[in-house]
């Protein structure tokens, strides 16, 4: 790649929380296929680990959430570590490095947006024979397998503006259900995709405003949107960095819709203010759509910074929670599961939709609040107590993915997926857990002689059976 000016402040001793440690930005795109394993890799694991990563090209941006998309993946055939590579997404804010946003995105002679302008940086998936870049703000971007960009995707033209970097897929039916949401309107559009990559459903929803939707939720028959208090400040956005904040006057509101519904046919309830930046599931009992996710109180009230080097409070970190809604009274019970911080929520993705009783997340410190530093494991089914996988001090895991077991039968019947920073040699390693035992010791560790940039979010994309 050609080169590009380093901005300093990106490497100063004052640099921002967001760019020094585990999530410094590498500035190189490598391949390395001498790869060292301790342990043993199952052999039924084909396919490649996955890891989205915000890391500017510059060496610094504003906030956690701007930096150009870098995905970092590992590749497992017959019980062997074939190969790690990164690779920045090829977008058009990649090719112009250091340039605003939206002196790319908007065409002010035609009143037009480019929603081809993206960091491409928030998650990556599988869906349809295609691997997708995904950043809500934005087209998805398509993949090959070897991490290589092939270009923005639209399915066949039929997308007209963002798609978020949250979809859920139905095991059930194979469909990726979806949504976009913008700062002008129409503020939310819902989408679904059959198994083929087909777009198949786009339905405008009414909402009150231009919030900030990161996350939604799906049970088998439903879907539900988080219509919450964090909203698009046009002001913010032309001072540039995160245009977003808290709004006391907002409604905080779930709404659910019948799975292929319209929008009058969303049935709105009331809910505590706050605001949840990533569902683990939803599920229905009765006439009550049961929804968990990790909520905090509020977010970016004076600031839309997020430092973690100076953590809040646990009661202000993101914690385990249910929200149960009653269908046929419009009733709300909701409340808090967990005392300890956990984000980046996880369960088996054969139960997308329906009633699980493990799910995943990043564990916190109980004695700072911090998320980070371990992998919890929920049993939803004993009051949300939890199993821990504890890393050495200082090793930071990220999102870990579940893959099932070859027949396995138990629901937790598989592997845990994760990459982790090891601070001493500034590299890091990809970790394979059992689900059903996460305390044991890891059953294999590949490690890569490289920093894995500590980002958002990751997938297990199998070889096709």
């Amino acid at each position: 790649m050609s080169s590009v000016e380093r901005d300093p402040r990106g490497e100063a001793p004052d640099a921002p929380w967001h760019l020094i440690g585990s999530r410094k930005p590498v500035f190189e795109e490598v391949t390395v296929t001498d790869l060292q394993v301790k342990g043993e890799i199952p052999r039924e694991l084909n396919g490649r680990y996955m890891r989205n990563t915000a890391n500017p090209q510059t060496g610094y941006t504003e906030h956690w959430f701007i930096g150009d998309g870098m995905v970092h993946g590992v590749e497992l055939s017959e019980g062997q570590a074939r190969w790690y590579r990164n690779r920045w997404v090829r977008t058009p804010m990649f090719e112009h490095p250091g340039v605003d946003r939206l002196t790319l995105a908007i065409d002010k002679e035609k009143l037009t947006f480019d929603y081809s302008v993206s960091a491409a940086n928030t998650h990556i998936i599988g869906h349809g024979g295609k691997i997708l870049a995904l950043e809500e703000g934005s087209f998805p971007y398509e993949l090959t397998k070897e991490l290589d960009t092939v270009g923005p995707h639209t399915f066949g033209g039929k997308l007209a503006g963002p798609f978020t970097a949250h979809p859920k897929f139905c095991p059930d039916t194979g469909e990726m259900l979806a949504f976009g949401y913008a700062p002008i309107p129409p503020y939310l559009t819902y989408f679904r995709v059959d198994a083929q990559g087909n777009l198949v459903q786009s339905t405008e929803i009414s909402v009150t405003g231009p919030t900030m939707m990161h996350d939604f939720a799906a049970s088998r028959n439903h879907t539900i949107f988080m219509d919450l208090p964090a909203v698009f400040d046009m002001e913010l956005a032309m001072q540039g960095g995160m245009p977003i904040r808290w709004s006391d006057d907002y409604p905080a509101r779930f709404g659910v819709m019948p799975r292929e519904g319209s929008d009058d046919q969303v049935k709105w309830f009331d809910v505590a203010p706050g605001y949840c930046f990533h569902t683990l599931n939803a599920y229905e009992d009765g006439d009550d759509v049961v929804v968990y996710g990790m909520r905090v109180p509020e977010i970016w009230r004076d600031t839309p910074d997020m430092d973690m080097s100076n953590p809040p409070p646990p009661e202000d970190m993101p914690r385990l929670y249910q929200w149960r809604l009653s269908l046929s009274s419009g009733a709300v019970k909701e409340g808090y599961l967990d005392d300890d911080a956990s984000e980046f929520p996880r369960i088996p993705p054969s139960l997308q939709g329906h009633r699980n009783r493990f799910g995943y997340a990043l564990g916190g410190d109980p004695a700072n609040g911090n998320v980070g530093g371990q992998v919890n494991k929920y049993d939803l089914d004993d009051s949300a107590t939890k199993e821990i996988h504890k890393f050495p001090q200082g090793h930071e895991p990220g999102e870990s993915v579940f893959v099932p077991r070859e027949n396995g039968k138990a629901e937790d019947d598989g592997y845990l997926m994760t990459f982790v920073w090891q601070p001493e040699t500034d590299t890091s390693y990809m970790v394979i857990l059992d689900a059903a035992n996460i305390s044991a010791e890891p059953l294999a560790e590949i490690h890569i002689p490289h920093r894995v940039v500590s980002g958002f979010h990751s997938s297990w994309i199998p070889d096709p059976a």
